[in-house]
């Protein structure tokens, strides 16, 4: 299934023929692709750690109920788009369990490659967070975090029951703006507090920004990183 996903990658550190001692996992917005956070990425430095793998891939396309049915890239349907966060919510249910096989197909590519499932943290943005919280959480091999922006836990209610005893108690990075009308603050909370009652650490920051990504979320981000990454074992 990876293989019809278009992709984006690069190693740093400066040598394409580095063996990664980790890999960045990183799963973009709705409409956007795979370039839209490869700024972001290369604005960080994680030079203490080693050669980190950056895999940027791109959605496929499908139709989006809330854009008239136009089609974009997107990781699974949104119906509607309330930003009251107590609203009841129709879920695309059979785009999300599609994306989420992608996206965990795509963690076995990096191991594959050679970098173990303890080295590798998944990140997204938006659509991509939602991705990530359902994926991570549920991926069967121990991984080294979640990086969780600006978004939301899909299929809550599911969560509790289908979580997986290898990511049990996996770190999660999640941030948000506190001005976001897209996804609203409230949101993102609301997955924080889901994610703690679970037992889970979660590394919560809000900043003063609507849906986008600041510098100093990137430099804690960074930190955070560099914090899960410097053990190379």
């Amino acid at each position: 299934m990876t293989s019809s996903i278009e992709l984006i990658e690069f190693t740093t550190g400066g040598d394409p023929a580095a063996q990664p001692v980790a890999s960045i996992v990183v799963l973009h917005g709705l409409g956007a692709d795979g370039r839209d956070f490869v700024p972001v990425a290369q604005a960080m430095d994680l030079s203490t750690i080693g050669p980190v793998r950056f895999v940027f891939p791109s959605a496929p396309a499908r139709p989006v109920t809330i854009n008239g049915g136009y089609e974009m890239r997107a990781w699974y349907d949104i119906f509607s788009l309330s930003t009251d966060p107590a609203a009841p919510r129709k879920e695309d249910e059979a785009g999300l369990r599609e994306s989420q096989a992608i996206v965990l197909q795509l963690v076995e590519r990096e191991v594959q490659r050679g970098v173990p499932a303890h080295r590798v943290v998944l990140m997204g943005f938006s659509q991509g967070c939602a991705m990530t919280l359902l994926a991570g959480l549920r991926a069967q091999q121990r991984l080294a975090g979640l990086v969780a922006l600006s978004g939301y836990l899909p299929l809550a209610a599911t969560t509790a029951a289908q979580a997986s005893e290898a990511n049990r108690g996996v770190p999660v990075f999640m941030a948000h703006g506190d001005a976001d009308d897209i996804v609203v603050l409230a949101r993102g909370e609301a997955a924080r507090d889901a994610l703690a009652a679970l037992g889970y650490p979660v590394h919560w920051h809000s900043y003063p920004m609507g849906h986008e990504v600041c510098m100093d979320e990137i430099a804690d981000l960074n930190a955070w990183l560099e914090g899960r990454l410097s053990n190379p074992a």
